[in-house]
């Protein structure tokens, strides 16, 4: 039996376009100290968070208002035996129209429950996704984390562990 990536899919009302700006507006929803920038083809961002998790991550592929594919080219987990855990990873979000709604579909390709860290990622993604960005989308105000602003209760666990 194959494995599983780490998927959501969130439906909103609004339309493709503004999935396509809110997803690409990754400081809106992800974390606030995003670093580079987020939404030009080719280009590396620097995700991090305390000295908890850093990440480059390039955007690999870029569809206006259908797809949006990032490539993690380095990562660093300090909870982790295997500090580089999504190094080589790809993200992904496919949007589409279904029923009059915008579907968003994020998958972690790669990120699957083998990995130490899954399931502290699939909770931190499941309020990023299913939370955080489809606030973004539908009221145009997400919950990112950053500077002393844990967003999710493992962030919030972590962080006081320092």
């Amino acid at each position: 039996m194959a494995t599983k990536d780490l998927s959501y899919t969130i439906s909103v009302d609004q339309t493709p376009k503004e999935a396509f700006d809110a997803i690409n507006n990754v400081r809106g929803w992800w974390s606030e100290e995003i670093e580079g920038s987020t939404d030009t083809l080719n280009e590396t961002f620097v995700y991090q968070y305390e000295d908890i998790h850093y990440a480059q991550i390039t955007l690999i592929e870029s569809i206006p208002n259908e797809r949006v594919v990032w490539f993690v080219k380095y990562n660093y987990f300090k909870m982790t035996k295997d500090r580089s855990e999504w190094t080589g990873t790809k993200i992904s979000f496919d949007i589409s129209k279904k029923g009059g709604k915008t579907e968003i579909c994020f998958i972690h390709h790669g990120l699957v429950p083998d990995f130490e860290c899954y399931e502290i990622c699939s909770n931190a993604w499941a309020q990023y996704i299913q939370q955080s960005l489809k606030d973004l989308i539908a009221t145009g105000k997400g919950n990112p984390n950053g500077k002393g602003k844990p967003t999710t209760a493992d962030e919030e666990r972590l962080s006081s562990k320092k």
